[in-house]
């Protein structure tokens, strides 16, 4: 069986901003998953940045779609 590329397409500390942005791919039938992974070079070891991860051949569809996001967000 052949193992997919996974890449992150999209990171946050915010774990409501990363379950919007995963329900927008899943609505574009675009099967994601969510890694955490903890920042050792912040002041609180106990921060962790939450990626949104993706197969490689929907990352240009994930950018568009998150791009779209941040666009109508930026101005609120």
């Amino acid at each position: 069986m052949e193992r997919q590329t996974r890449v992150s397409v999209f990171e946050s500390d915010k774990p409501a901003e990363i379950q919007l942005i995963k329900s927008k791919l899943e609505d574009a039938q675009i099967t994601n998953d969510v890694e955490n992974n903890y920042l050792t070079f912040t002041t609180t070891p106990t921060a962790t940045s939450l990626k949104v991860m993706v197969d490689l051949q929907d990352e240009k569809k994930a950018f568009e779609i998150i791009d779209a996001y941040l666009q109508e967000n930026q101005n609120q």
